[in-house]
């Protein structure tokens, strides 16, 4: 990949592009791999078939066009070419044709589950995706160089903004302030629930951790000043992807937003 203009001090350019197309295609492979595994529980008496979601498609045709898609031999061949057009975009990079069947077959998913199956993780992995395709449609118009920085500027501006409204949001619940959602939120999470001695039983102590996240979410905005600061801000986001994966199983959170962190890098790098 032979791209040499406005490299940052931090993070080049093809580094930063590689290494979020290794991350976004580790991130969906996980996600393809799941629905692999639970093929099972989508067909028959399973908990999630077709024919129950399949009602809230209103237009006949294309009902019946899904039916056909959905079918079990199909869904799976829809799989297996989703993970070879991320094995293309982790060896290859990304291009027309895997952003462009990866997008569609995204899309398809998302219907097969009403929209989302994981919620802030499906939605993550949508950006990265456009973010995706973004560069591949204004590089056929206006170069690659264009084409990249609104690619990488879509997905930083997405996951920024993503944080500061978590943080928002909680700024504005006074459950979240007085520290009494995170210990709802811990008790009721893999390893809950908390212990009478464990220290987030302790009120202050549960404030100062949920104040800790507000601020930090509030502060987002604030890691495209600098890529140092950028850096400091995903490893702990990082972290707190790591803690939410380690408390409540959600593994997909961790690597969707993990790969959007050398859009953010690179971009406060070019500012």
């Amino acid at each position: 990949m032979m791209m040499d203009w406005s490299t940052p001090y931090i993070l080049s350019t093809p580094v930063a592009i590689r290494t979020l197309e290794w991350l976004f295609a580790w991130s969906v492979g996980i996600q393809t791999l799941e629905y692999w595994r639970m093929r099972g529980a989508m067909q028959g008496d399973g908990l999630w078939t077709w024919s129950i979601q399949r009602q809230d498609i209103p237009d006949p045709r294309l009902r019946q066009w899904l039916d056909a898609l959905f079918k079990p031999n199909l869904f799976s061949a829809l799989l297996v070419f989703r993970l070879l057009a991320l094995i293309s975009l982790a060896t290859q990079g990304s291009h027309a044709l895997n952003i462009g069947f990866l997008f569609a077959s995204n899309v398809l998913v998302l219907i097969r589950w009403r929209g989302a199956f994981n919620g802030g993780s499906d939605f993550m992995t949508l950006v990265v995706l456009t973010g995706l395709l973004i560069a591949q449609l204004v590089s056929h118009v206006g170069g690659p160089e264009l084409g990249w920085r609104a690619g990488l500027w879509y997905i930083t501006l997405q996951s920024i903004t993503s944080y500061f409204l978590s943080g928002a949001v909680k700024l504005l619940r006074p459950e979240w302030r007085n520290g009494q959602a995170m210990t709802i939120f811990l008790n009721a999470a893999i390893h809950g629930p908390l212990s009478n001695q464990h220290w987030l039983r302790k009120s202050w102590l549960a404030a100062l951790g949920s104040w800790a996240f507000i601020v930090w979410e509030c502060l987002a905005p604030l890691a495209l000043l600098d890529a140092r600061l950028a850096l400091t801000f995903c490893f702990i986001a990082g972290l707190f992807h790591f803690l939410v994966f380690w408390f409540f199983g959600l593994n997909r959170f961790f690597w969707a937003w993990l790969a959007t962190f050398p859009a953010i890098v690179w971009c406060a790098g070019q500012i």
